[in-house]
Parts: C-alpha cells; sequence; structure tokens
C-alpha cells in the first residue's frame, strides 16, 4: 500500500513539473504576442483578454463535462471568496503586464519575475511558517540588496517589478489554498471578471473608443486570442501550484523571466545601463543561491531515503530469517504444545 501511495505521489509531483515547464515557457514568450495587439490600450487588451478566457474555459469544460466543482464551491463561501481575490490580484498583475509589454518595460518586467520567488520564499515564511535554511536567508538578503540598487539607478524604486512579483506571488499562494485543478480554478476566476471586463467594453463602445471590430477581422481575431494565450499557462500553472510545493514553483519560475529579459535585450532593443546590469547581477547571484541551496538538499534527502530503504530492507530481513529455519525437533520424553 505504500510502494502504491508512494508511487502517486511521484506521478502527481512529475505532472506537476511538466505543467510548470509547459507554463512558465509560453509565459517567456508571450511579450511578443502583446504589441500585436495594438493600437488597442493596455485597459481594453486586458478587458478582453478576461472576458474571452470566460469564453475559452468554458468550451474546455463542456468537453470534459466537469461541473460537480461549481456546486461545491457555491456552497463554500471561504472558498469562493478566496476565488475572488484570486481574481483581483492576478487582474492586477496582468494590468501591469500588458502595459509595462507596450511601453518599452519588458526588461523591468523581466525582472519581476526574477524577484518573484524571493518573495514566494518570504510569503512561505510569513505566512505559512516555512523554516528557510542559512543559504536561502543569504539570498533574501542579495535580493533586497539588488532592490535598493536597482532603486537607485533608476531614480526610484522599480515599482513594476515589485508590483507583478508581490501579485504573482500571493496569486500563487490563494491558489494553493482554494486547491482546485487548473481549469476549474480558472474558470472560478474568470467568472468572477467576466461582467466587469464585458462592462468596461460596453462602456468603451458608448464612447467609441472601442477598437474590437474596427480595425479588421485579423485584429478582432488576435483580441478573441487572448483566452487562448491566456488559459493555456493558467490552466498548466494551476495543475502544477497544487502539485508542487512553493520552494519548487520558485525554481521554475526562473524560466519566463530569462526568456522576456532575453526578448528584452535582443528583439525589443532596450538599454541596459551599468547600474541595471549591477542589479540583475545581484538578483542572479541571489537565484543561484537559491538553486545551489535546493540543489544539494534534494541530494541529501534523497541519500537519507535511500539510506532509510536499505536499513528497513535490512531489518526485514533479519526478522523474517528465524522463520525460515526448521522448527526444532522434540527431545525424547517430550510432548508437543497442543496446537
Amino acid at each position: 500500500m505504500e510502494s502504491g501511495a508512494a508511487g502517486q505521489a511521484r506521478s502527481e509531483q512529475r505532472i506537476g513539473l511538466l505543467n510548470g515547464f509547459a507554463a512558465y515557457g509560453m509565459w517567456g514568450l508571450v511579450p511578443l504576442f502583446w504589441p500585436l495587439l495594438k493600437p488597442s490600450g493596455a485597459a481594453e487588451i486586458l478587458a478582453h483578454r478576461m472576458a474571452w478566457s470566460l469564453v475559452v474555459v468554458g468550451v474546455a469544460l463542456l468537453f470534459v463535462r466537469r461541473w460537480g466543482w461549481a456546486r461545491e464551491l457555491v456552497r463554500r463561501p471561504r472558498r469562493l471568496g478566496l476565488v475572488a481575490v484570486a481574481a483581483a490580484v492576478i487582474t492586477l498583475n496582468w494590468g501591469v503586464y500588458i502595459w509595462s509589454v507596450n511601453n518599452g518595460h519588458v526588461v523591468e518586467a523581466s525582472l519581476g519575475y526574477f524577484i518573484n520567488p524571493l518573495v514566494t520564499i518570504a510569503i512561505g515564511v510569513l505566512l505559512l511558517g516555512e523554516r528557510l535554511r542559512p543559504v536561502q536567508w543569504a539570498a533574501v538578503a542579495v535580493g533586497l540588496a539588488a532592490v535598493l540598487v536597482l532603486a537607485f539607478g533608476y531614480g526610484q524604486p522599480p515599482w513594476i517589478s515589485l508590483c507583478l512579483a508581490f501579485s504573482f506571488a500571493v496569486y500563487g499562494l490563494v491558489k494553493k489554498k482554494v486547491n482546485l485543478s487548473g481549469l476549474e480554478s480558472l474558470a472560478a476566476e474568470t467568472a468572477v471578471q467576466f461582467l466587469p471586463a464585458v462592462a468596461f467594453l460596453v462602456w468603451l463602445g458608448s464612447r467609441g473608443d472601442l477598437t474590437f471590430g474596427t480595425e479588421g477581422a485579423g485584429h478582432a481575431a488576435l483580441l478573441a486570442a487572448t483566452g487562448v494565450v491566456t488559459a493555456a499557462p493558467l490552466v498548466c500553472f494551476g495543475a502544477a501550484a497544487i502539485r508542487v510545493p512553493l520552494s519548487t514553483l520558485g525554481l521554475l519560475q526562473y524560466l519566463a523571466p530569462v526568456f522576456q529579459f532575453l526578448l528584452g535585450i535582443l528583439y525589443f532593443h532596450e538599454a541596459m545601463p551599468p547600474e541595471r546590469w549591477a542589479g540583475f547581477g545581484l538578483v542572479w547571484l541571489a537565484l543561484s543561491l537559491l538553486t545551489w541551496d535546493a540543489l544539494r538538499t534534494a541530494r541529501r534527502n534523497a541519500a537519507r531515503l535511500t539510506a532509510a530503504r536499505r536499513a528497513a530492507e535490512g531489518a526485514s530481513s533479519t526478522s523474517s530469517a528465524p522463520s525460515a529455519r526448521s522448527a526444532p525437533s522434540v527431545a525424547p520424553g517430550e510432548r508437543e504444545p497442543a496446537a
């Protein structure tokens, strides 16, 4: 029974890791998509993203025929409240990110997701009571120094980066508390977002500022595609968030900002003055410390698990050894005990 449970746990963790890799890979390349939606402004793009995401998720739910979770969610107000919090936090995250990409701040946006693992660890300590190892404390301290260096270089704190880092860390924490699978979680969040998004689009249309349908069929199709662009990585992220620890999610998050940073430098040709390089260098040092510590801890845990298994196998073989021997013969004049 234990081996079966352990195998199932390993299978679940493997599924979580694969979904995490897929989610962060897609998020790393998404800066290529948002500029295609111009001349739509960031607010209109955000509203379309919120509305079309529910449409896409609704079609997916019709296909898989999973609706029982909705009735259970409605009966649990606290859980429903957490879904509303997750929807509000991810709306903020989406809006800031879209605006930053379409206004030439891809590198600063990538910094937010570089900082995010450090914020995730801090939240784990402050809210979940997790204990940090000395190397993790050092990494958090180096990350704080990086923020101070960047604030000096920018002339102000890197608000875009900090907003993205904290909003997404809180989003991951809330999703872990809600404990819904990826598709159902996204459906619940976008259901909360849908009516405000549609109301905003109607208001834009009444002012004559709505670009949907006025810039051609191709542009309208791209705005509708925001649902797919949003749903695919978020479903994968939701599936990962309930299967792997927050610390593991922090490690996987390196993928997205690496891609975003390279796009900002090589494709969007954003400037990187020396002070920005210094700040990023400190962030990368902090992440290197975290990675090294995580790998070292994983090796130690694997070694301990192997030793424990060998000890258990040795104890099992020792305890079963007497039963393998033949029973001693009865001495002359003695009687065997009654059965």
